[in-house]
Order: C-alpha cells, then sequence, then structure tokens
C-alpha cells in the first residue's frame, strides 16, 4: 500500500514527499513526473506564482538507474519564491524589527480555525501550510501511482466541466477523446463554445476583482472488478476516492457516477442495466460511476469534485482584526482567479493514488513483475 508523507510551507524552502509502498521495479522518469506538475500549473486565470515556480524535482532516494527500489522515496522541490520571502520564511531567522502579524482572517480560509486552534497570532503560520501549493506533492505520488495503473493497461484523465456556472452538458468518458479536446483547451474542458464562455466569466471576475470555482471530473478506462470491498466502512473504494478528493484544498462535494442526480430520478433512470453480448455481460449506461456497494463493477470509474472560489481577492470582505477586535476589510495576497483547471490535475492524481492502493490491495505484489503476473 502506498502511504505519502507531504512537509514543507507555500512561500518555505522547499516542498517534501515521503512515499512509501510503491512496488520495486516501477521504470519512471524525472520527465514523467515534471511534465505532471507542469499540468498543474496551466490553464487561464492562473496567478503569477505560476511564473515563478519551475517545479523541478529532485530524486533524493528509493530510486535507482530509473527504477523503484521498494525503500522510501524522497522527492523535494525548492521553492523559488523563497528568495523574496527569506527574511520572514527562513526556519531559524530572528523575527524581523518591522514585521507585523497578520491578523485578519480570510473568509473561506483555513486562517481563523487554525488560529484558534494552534493559538497563534499570526495568521500566516496558518495560510502558509494550509496553501494548495502542497499539492504539488500529491501530483509528484500520484505520478507513481499513473504509472503503475499504465503498466497494468489502466488509463486516467480528468477535465474540466464547470467554471462559475458556465457548465458544458457533454457528459463524456471516452480517455482519447477527453485528451483530445482537452489538449486544445486553455481551461482543460472538451467543449469549444462553451470554452470561450468560461474565459469571459473568468476575465469578468478578473475585472470585478473577485475569484471562481467550478467542478472537474476524473475518468478512467474500464477498471478490474472487485476494487474494494463492501464489508467494512474504511475498505470501501468510492468512499476512500471520496475522502481523497475532499482533502485537495478548496474542494466541497465529490461525487460518484451520476452523483446528487440519484435524488431526482427513479430508479429505472438510475441503475445500470445488465445486459448480454457475445456472451459477456455489459451495461448500456454508467450512472453509477463504476462502482457499486463500495466495489469496482469492471465499468470507468467517473469522479466528479466541487471546487469553491479561492477565498483571497481583491475585492474585500468583511473581517475582523483579531489583535485589536476591529471590523475591518480582508487584505490580498496573490492569488488565482481561477484554479478550476490546475484543481482538475491534482483530482486525478489523488484518484489515482486510491486506485493504485486498491489493486495493490486486492493483488498484492512487492514488485511490479510479481503483480503483472497476478492480475
Amino acid at each position: 500500500m502506498i502511504r505519502y508523507l507531504t512537509a514543507g510551507e507555500s512561500h518555505g524552502k522547499a516542498l517534501t514527499v515521503i512515499i512509501e509502498g510503491v512496488p520495486a521495479g516501477l521504470e519512471i522518469s524525472t520527465e514523467y513526473i515534471e511534465t505532471e506538475l507542469k499540468r498543474r500549473k496551466q490553464g487561464y486565470g492562473r496567478g503569477g506564482r505560476q511564473q515563478i515556480e519551475t517545479d523541478e524535482i529532485e530524486i533524493l532516494s528509493g530510486i535507482r538507474f530509473g527504477k523503484t527500489i521498494a525503500s522510501p522515496i524522497t522527492i523535494l522541490i525548492r521553492n523559488k519564491d523563497f528568495e523574496n520571502w527569506t527574511k520572514i520564511m527562513e526556519p531559524m531567522a530572528e523575527v524581523p524589527d518591522d514585521y507585523e502579524n497578520m491578523t485578519i482572517p480570510r473568509p473561506g480560509h483555513a486562517d481563523y480555525a487554525g488560529v484558534m486552534k494552534y493559538g497563534f497570532e499570526d495568521i500566516r503560520n496558518v495560510l502558509e501550510r494550509s496553501s494548495a501549493r502542497e499539492t504539488a506533492m500529491r501530483v509528484v505520488v500520484g505520478s507513481f501511482a499513473k504509472k503503475i495503473l499504465e503498466e497494468i493497461g489502466v488509463g486516467i484523465t480528468s477535465y474540466v466541466t464547470n467554471i462559475g456556472g458556465v457548465k458544458i452538458v457533454e457528459d463524456l468518458q471516452d480517455i482519447l477523446e477527453i485528451n483530445k479536446r482537452k489538449k486544445k483547451s486553455q481551461v482543460m474542458t472538451v467543449d469549444s463554445t462553451i470554452e470561450k464562455k468560461m474565459i469571459n466569466a473568468i476575465d469578468k471576475a478578473k475585472a470585478d476583482g473577485l475569484a471562481l470555482g467550478g467542478e472537474v471530473r476524473v475518468v478512467t478506462s474500464v477498471m478490474p472488478i472487485g476494487l474494494g470491498s463492501y464489508v467494512q466502512w474504511d475498505r470501501k473504494l468510492d468512499a476512500n476516492i471520496a475522502k481523497a478528493v475532499m482533502s485537495i484544498q478548496a474542494i466541497k462535494g465529490v461525487a460518484i457516477g451520476m452523483g446528487f442526480e440519484v435524488a431526482n430520478k427513479t430508479g429505472d433512470k438510475v441503475h445500470d442495466p445488465f445486459l448480454l453480448e457475445d456472451n459477456y455481460i455489459v451495461r448500456d449506461s454508467n450512472n453509477a460511476g463504476g462502482i457499486e456497494g463500495g466495489m469496482s463493477n469492471g465499468e470507468p470509474i467517473i469522479v466528479t469534485a466541487a471546487m469553491k472560489p479561492i477565498p483571497t481577492m481583491k475585492k474585500p470582505l468583511a473581517s475582523v482584526n483579531l489583535a485589536t477586535d476591529e471590523i475591518t476589510n480582508t487584505f490580498y495576497e496573490r492569488a488565482d482567479v481561477c484554479a478550476v483547471p490546475a484543481c482538475s490535475v491534482v483530482c486525478e492524481h489523488v484518484v489515482a493514488i486510491e486506485l493504485a492502493n486498491a489493486l495493490l490491495e486486492k493483488f498484492g505484489g512487492d514488485s511490479m513483475e510479481e503483480l503483472i503476473g497476478l492480475l
């Protein structure tokens, strides 16, 4: 089973991750991982930080001659922006004489709950770690998981279905077609007409000093039947996927397959009938999103996530200065207007981790050779 711990602050020296449980003999390259990281940096509406960070990785352990060796993998990404924050983010530096604590929490951010939980007087202690910059390392981990899936013939991708209420109508579940269409898209969507409206919505939000959220969809190719289990709550595949996706910053909702729409339809419009085709059991729909009873059912797995707008906006919101108890407005610190396209990439990678773990749980194998032989 793959487990990992990330560390690092948004404007600190670096982000790091330790990954354990990747089978031995998985062939992977620096270029493969950095290509996935580059996808996370893209998307119309991103802020200036993406122009600063190169997200080049340093592999410190766990790989020799381009293959995993079963020992813990350690990877580091240095924050280029640290040089602009050294005075206040150098771990062992003295507090500058002119430094003022950040004391105005932003609604929708971890600021207020974080300072209350840990007893901080400075919100920066919270925002540095709660920042979505941390997701770069989850893309790194997910790159290993995606490579495992590729080795057994399973594909996974993602695309944007909604930005600020501008939604696509088509429910596309063909990976090749998704990748073909979104490759041409600035917002990683699959409908060029709707894309223009999404970009217009982002431009308007930027002009108004606001931010936009949206929805993203993760799609896999056909999965083996029986990943996950119905016998305990913590072994259900959909529950583990939902937990992983909900752990991503700014995600407020997760749906599998038809999701919340099942509440509005009768059973005959929800469940996927079984059919026989050339002596094979098939379905003519995939409303369940590839999971029934907490287990993969042999269909593509479909996951949709809802992302809220980023809480840092040029247009201020009402807040309270925690140091003076005075009513005031929120501060602005450089941020994206819309990070939904980047969110789709992060969601794709955390889902890949859960699928790889479900495969390893069912089939086992300490090496890729053994895993492939067991499938």
